[in-house]
């Protein structure tokens, strides 16, 4: 990403509330409420002190954002990383809520951030500080509250220390605080696989729309961390021929196809895919712009923009990042006949097999992965066919129907319940 690029690129936070001004402009929104629903419910900021094993203390600064509650609990995930700000995460938080709503689970939208580098931070540091963090958000999380999950550089193990740390204010154990948590308390199965195999329901679904087989199609995966590995390998498996990937220090592509087993094999020993011997080495950018049926950005917001939209070759993107493409990226697409299968439909596989694990926490009985699966199927399924079907009813891109849809159910909501007091 060049600089430049990067610099023009939105805020987060205002490219989020642009969107939803689109949407509720299309279904005639009141100002009332819009004044409602384009700012967060509350921001919680919280600056708190680690002991380093060094024995230095460092102040490290986080967030907890909820923005809306109207169809139930907050829910959404944690990152970590030097570039956590607030406006990402009321951004992140806002798009969580449309997600929820657009696959139709009882969930608000909320994030959480803490700035600073995991990749610098061993994992007893990574435990004190996330302890430290769990407790000054305790005042705002909670199984009927707020429910974090694993985002950006969190993971499973993240969860646990959050549920037990949660788990030890309270006095007894309550695993429905965090979802994305360890199977051996709690976790669910599928969960890990959630985010990537609900991208591929929806693309499948896509690819029917325009007729486009999936066998032999050829896709282009920006980001090879969970979601997009998991992506490769699960695309792969139904035929597609992946032909490029990529991770944070640059990209690989081979137009005869790239074994993703291999490449995950290849990162894990050298620590990224770049010199993967197979493949020629690209920039992060080129893997946007090469020749593809289906792009799958997987790493960070704002990568497709007016600078480089013209030049995707792809017929369908597939968000599985949060939000990779810029509104000015968005209206060239469109004007090209891409598909954008926009972030709050394609990646919400994740947060649906988080509100499978939420309720199997909550009644204590746990189900099957293919059970899990079918499920996950069926409602990524019905969230795509309601989009297109708005898209058509507006000649709109998918983006705008998803917001539509999401923003109307959560006015509704919203409007139903009333202003207290």
């Amino acid at each position: 990403m060049h600089d430049e690029v990067k610099s023009a690129a939105l805020n987060p936070y205002h490219m989020a509330v642009q969107q939803f001004e689109a949407a509720a402009d299309m279904i005639n929104l009141s100002e009332d409420m819009r004044e409602i629903l384009r700012q967060p419910k509350r921001e919680l900021t919280v600056n708190f002190p680690v002991r380093l094993d060094n024995g230095r203390v460092k102040t490290f600064t986080g967030y907890r954002v909820q923005h809306n509650v109207n169809r139930g609990p907050a829910k959404g995930g944690i990152r970590y990383s030097p570039e956590v700000t607030l406006d990402e995460v009321k951004a992140l938080a806002m798009w969580m809520t449309w997600k929820c709503a657009v696959v139709g689970i009882p969930y608000g939208g909320a994030k959480g951030g803490v700035i600073c580098d995991p990749k610098q931070m061993n994992p007893s540091e990574l435990e004190r500080l996330t302890r430290r963090y769990a407790t000054e958000i305790s005042i705002v999380i909670g199984p009927h509250s707020d429910i974090p999950a694993p985002d950006v550089n969190t993971n499973a193990q993240v969860m646990g220390w959050i549920m037990d740390t949660y788990s030890m204010h309270e006095g007894y154990s309550i695993p429905a605080v965090v979802t994305g948590k360890p199977l051996s308390i709690g976790g669910s199965e599928g969960r890990n696989d959630a985010t990537a195999t609900g991208v591929l329901f929806v693309t499948r679904q896509a690819a029917k729309r325009i007729g486009m087989p999936l066998k032999g199609a050829r896709v282009s995966i920006q980001g090879f961390g969970n979601a997009g590995s998991i992506a490769a390998r699960l695309f792969h498996h139904d035929g597609c021929k992946i032909v490029s990937v990529s991770d944070t220090r640059g990209g690989i592509y081979n137009e005869a196809g790239i074994d993703p087993a291999t490449v995950l094999r290849f990162k894990q020993e050298r620590g990224s895919v770049i010199n993967y011997p197979h493949a020629q080495k690209i920039s992060v950018d080129e893997v946007l712009e090469i020749p593809c049926d289906i792009l799958i950005p997987a790493a960070t917001e704002g990568v497709i923009t007016s600078a480089n939209a013209d030049r995707v070759q792809a017929r369908i993107i597939s968000e599985a990042a949060n939000g990779p493409t810029t509104p000015e990226a968005d209206a060239i697409l469109f004007r090209k006949g891409v598909i954008v299968i926009p972030d709050i439909l394609a990646n919400a596989g994740g947060v649906t097999v988080s509100y499978f694990e939420w309720v199997q926490d909550l009644q204590s009985f746990f189900w099957g992965v293919e059970e899990i699966t079918k499920k996950l199927e069926m409602i990524m399924n019905r969230a795509f066919a309601a989009v297109a079907e708005k898209a058509d009813q507006f000649s709109s891109d998918m983006r705008l129907a998803a917001n539509m849809l999401a923003i109307s159910r959560v006015a509704e909501a919203t409007q139903v319940r009333g202003i207290y007091p």
